[in-house]
This record gives C-alpha cells, sequence and structure tokens, in this order.
C-alpha cells in the first residue's frame, strides 16, 4: 500500500507541475498597476534628500608631475647573458614607485678583444665543417699532394666531429659575448654595478638607492 502510494505520488507531482506550468502560460496578463498620485515633497525635505543622494567630493591631489619626473635611470644589462627579463622587471618596478622616472634599456658589451674573438669562431666553425666533408678538394687547392693524417681520423667520425665542433663553437662564443653585467646609473651617475658588487640588486636595494639620488636632486635643485 505504501509502495503504490509513493508511486502516485511520483507520477502526480511531474503531472501537477505540467497542468499549472499550460495554466500559466495561456493565463490573461496581469493588468498594469495603478500610477501613483505624486505626493507633494516639502523643499526642506527635498533638499536633505538631494544631500544625501548628492556624492562627496573629495578634493583631488593636484601635481605638476610624477616624483621621477626630469631623471633618467639607464641599466646596462648583458643580453647574451639573458639578463632582459630582470631588466625588464626592474624597470617596471621603477616606473611604478617614481612616477615620471625615464628609464633607459642598453645592452652592455663585452671588451674589445672578447668581441674580436667572438667574430673569428663562426669562422673557424665553417672552416671545419668544410674541411670534414671536402677534405678531399681542399687540400690539392692548397698545394697538399695528400691531406695529413689528422684529416682522415676527423673524416672518420664525420657525424661526432661536425656536432662537437658546432657545439663547443656555440658555447665558446656565448662566453666571448657574455659582459656579466648589469651596471645601473642615475642621470650619468652610477649608484650600482654587478661587476664590482658581483651579484644582481633587490628591487628593494635598488628602490631605496634611485630613491636617494632622486630626493638629493630635488633638494638641490630648490623643490
Amino acid at each position: 500500500m505504501a509502495m503504490d502510494r509513493a508511486q502516485l505520488l511520483l507520477v502526480g507531482l511531474p503531472l501537477f507541475l505540467f497542468c499549472s506550468d499550460v495554466f500559466n502560460l495561456f493565463a490573461p496578463a496581469p493588468s498594469k498597476p495603478a500610477a501613483h498620485h505624486h505626493h507633494h515633497i516639502p523643499p526642506s525635505q527635498h533638499f536633505q534628500t538631494a544631500a544625501i543622494q548628492q556624492p562627496l567630493d573629495f578634493p583631488a591631489q593636484k601635481t605638476s608631475g610624477g616624483i621621477g619626473l626630469g631623471n633618467t635611470v639607464q641599466i646596462d644589462f648583458c643580453a647574451s647573458c639573458s639578463y632582459r627579463g630582470n631588466s625588464e622587471t626592474m624597470k617596471n618596478m621603477l616606473e611604478s614607485a617614481f612616477p615620471g622616472l625615464n628609464v633607459v634599456l642598453a645592452n652592455y658589451p663585452p671588451p674589445l678583444p672578447k668581441r674580436l674573438l667572438a667574430k673569428v669562431v663562426p669562422v673557424v666553425q665553417f672552416g671545419v665543417i668544410g674541411i670534414v666533408t671536402a677534405g678531399e678538394y681542399i687540400f690539392p687547392r692548397l698545394g697538399f699532394a695528400a691531406p695529413p693524417a689528422w684529416y682522415y681520423s676527423m673524416r672518420a667520425n664525420r657525424f661526432g666531429t661536425i656536432s662537437s665542433t658546432w657545439l663547443m663553437g656555440n658555447f665558446l662564443q656565448g662566453f666571448l659575448q657574455s659582459s656579466g653585467a648589469f651596471e645601473v646609473s642615475i642621470n650619468g651617475e652610477q649608484v650600482y654595478s654587478k661587476l664590482r658588487e658581483k651579484r644582481f640588486p633587490g628591487e628593494i636595494e635598488l628602490q631605496e638607492l634611485i630613491g636617494k639620488k632622486i630626493v638629493n636632486s630635488r633638494v638641490v635643485d630648490g623643490f
């Protein structure tokens, strides 16, 4: 008996919901409510309501420019050392901390001897690869009656010689092109040098160094 009642409830409830939906679908739309009569609001109450609804007008801070306006920070970094990401982070941090500050990023090149050697490495790489692949034709043109013995040992392991020459040459070229520098200066005056400190500056540390220089420059200028 209880099972019959449960089945009747499960069947009757969806049927009831369906019928109610059909009834609401064909039922006439409700009439519009009657318009409310306009009540006269006393002037004093109207003034209080307007005063409450009016947003508070706080005085805006008027500034002639950002605290960093007129100052230029230059960050010279080692581009081949993948320091660009750190430089961009420091640039965004300084521009946010000192609005109006001009931050310039530039590559810090290695010394001249290292730059010259870095230009020679690709020539040596392609020379070795060319000798390994076409040594029989190159050595006779250079005046050799027969290729030297070391050529045959290199040619015996042609793939290993070419791959090792290419990898070692790229590593050496990257080493010669890297300066390891991260030098920061403001208005031409250096405030931090990674070459001297042997480490990267912290964001707070660099912000304090730049802030001190900006404050000193404003005091000297009479602000």
